[in-house]
């Protein structure tokens, strides 16, 4: 590919004028409720971007024999060029799903007539973009129309939402087929469990071992596209929910900045940190997938009056100069103290990955200091205020009946006894964050390594999560790394590269053996409501 004169959209964009959108969403965070009014997706696939030349990558030779190999950009290749047909594909995952999900319980509900019925539609119709006739898989707290929206909870255990969530809407409004909703942490607080706490989801690599975590709450999700039976999914995060298992799990999740995606549909967690994002294999799939999802929504504050969504599609396509590979745009990579300090499995694998992107032309590797006060303003004090925001849309439960909450009373009970002295303290202390992030961090680079996407979530910047090797036990390892306002280019620009350069995101999980389609659900164990609120996101 010929070198590209564009932007990243991290220099068009103005540090202030997000702080202040932060401090006006902190203030307005009680106006969440437990079920929002419809909006439309806005914008059409043109738009939006979404039929990019980038968003079609021909197969691998070594995925032609499954389907259910292919990526989503080179499931949509064999679509478009006819070689394999929707209905297809669609009947490739659910003949996985009839095989293995009684092992990885990764679905609430699978929709397969309903799955078929709308393929058979889609291909009555004109090819709508890359999304064409692409199944996937929902999160259960995104609203769908005429199918139950639980959140994996008691209190919306008979819900049946009269429509899509925006980001669902504008997945399918790109001709994306909803195999099924799936499982998730008790209203997305921890890993998939029940509402009463029994671990229902277990982890695609470690499908005999329930005490290996698939990470939360967006854990069925994770499991469903790491074990083939989705393409891709979506996720929400507050509290790291998306990078978590997609680290977990092999995969690549990209949690957006606050606003690129309504909320408009999805019961909420913690509005002013609530992030819908999306799980994929890679980061071209993450791509094509948050181009749908992200847009301006007159249901959600938080979308509107933010800078154009930039052309994410191609901001994921590998860059050449000649043979050899470079960043799309030059970028200094930012490293924490201690990020790869040490012997163990995690920081060697942190060491290869550094000196893997070291390689790559275009990136300059500088070390970054923690801001001033960071444990203080990024450690749990801190980090709990966010639970009367969480507390406050369920109060009339609350008074009514906890038995609604299940296993994750503590921290609904927790927040509602919090006072508004310290939530106020708490918004305050957030913004300060922010301020230093942006100032003491993001003036010496372009990107930033994390050690955990907590800080991340609360004060609304990028992130995205992406594998960079394996334990001796043979599961995923995974990092993260953080952006600045509205930069998802530039995040996914360089893990594109990173991608182009290494070869994890190509492995998948062998299938389940004979002894992991046996494991009962006695076996996977039960979270205690301690276990809960200590694991909450």
């Amino acid at each position: 590919m010929e070198e590209t004169v564009d932007q990243p959209s991290d220099l068009t964009f103005d540090r202030r004028a997000f702080l202040a959108r932060t401090a006006t969403v902190g203030a307005v965070a009680g106006i969440a409720v437990a079920l929002p009014a419809p909006a439309l997706a806005g914008g059409s696939n043109k738009d939006r971007g979404l039929d990019s030349p980038n968003a079609y990558v021909k197969p691998r030779p070594q995925a032609m024999a499954d389907p259910t190999e292919l990526t989503l950009a080179e499931a949509a290749w064999m679509i478009r060029n006819r070689k394999i047909s929707s209905l297809e594909l669609v009947e490739a995952y659910l003949a996985r799903i009839d095989a293995f999900e009684t092992t990885y319980l990764a679905f609430n509900t699978v929709l397969a007539d309903a799955a078929r019925e709308a393929t058979k539609s889609i291909a009555r119709r004109p090819h709508r973009g890359p999304l064409h006739g692409i199944p996937l898989a929902i999160k259960d707290n995104y609203y769908t129309e005429g199918v139950r929206t639980t959140a994996n909870s008691f209190l919306f255990k008979d819900f049946v939402p009269p429509f899509d969530a925006t980001a669902v809407a504008g997945l399918k409004a790109g001709g994306a087929i909803v195999l099924g909703k799936t499982q998730m942490g008790p209203l997305a607080t921890t890993r998939a469990t029940t509402p009463a706490g029994v671990i229902t989801t277990v982890n695609a690599w470690a499908p005999s071992q329930p005490n290996v975590d698939p990470g939360g709450s967006s854990s069925g999700t994770a499991t469903s596209v790491a074990g083939r039976m989705a393409t891709s999914g979506t996720g929400t995060q507050t509290g790291g929910s998306i990078t978590a298992p997609s680290n977990a799990q092999n995969l690549t999740g990209l949690k957006p900045t606050m606003g690129r995606v309504s909320l408009s549909g999805i019961i909420p967690l913690s509005y002013s940190r609530d992030h819908p994002g999306t799980l994929a294999r890679d980061a071209k799939d993450a791509a094509i997938m948050l181009t749908a999802m992200a847009g301006e929504d007159p249901a959600d504050p938080r979308t509107q009056g933010l800078p154009k969504v930039p052309n994410l599609i191609d901001a994921a396509t590998p860059v050449y100069a000649g043979n050899r590979l470079k960043l799309r745009w030059n970028t200094r990579i930012g490293v924490l103290p201690g990020y790869a300090d040490g012997t163990s499995e995690t920081a060697t694998a942190r060491k290869k990955f550094l000196s893997a992107m070291a390689a790559i032309r275009g990136v300059t590797l500088v070390d970054v200091p923690f801001p001033d006060e960071w444990a203080l303003l990024s450690g749990n004090d801190f980090n709990n205020v966010r639970l009367p925001e969480r507390s406050e849309p369920f109060m009339p439960y609350l008074r009514s009946d906890l038995r609604g909450f299940g296993v994750s009373v503590l921290g609904w009970l927790q927040g509602a006894m919090l006072g508004a002295n310290e939530l106020v303290t708490g918004q305050r202390a957030k913004l300060l964050l922010l301020e230093r992030v942006l100032d003491q961090v993001f003036d010496k680079c372009d990107v930033v390594v994390q050690t955990s996407p907590t800080p991340f979530d609360a004060i609304g910047l990028p992130e995205i999560g992406f594998p960079i090797g394996f334990t001796a036990a043979g599961t995923p390892m995974g990092t993260i790394l953080g952006g600045l306002p509205y930069a998802e280019d530039r995040l996914l620009s360089v893990v594109a590269a990173y991608q182009a350069a290494s070869d994890w995101h190509w492995r998948r999980p062998a299938d389940p053996s004979t002894a992991a389609l046996r494991t009962t659900a006695a076996e996977r164990g039960r979270l205690s409501a301690e276990e809960v609120a200590e694991q909450s996101q």
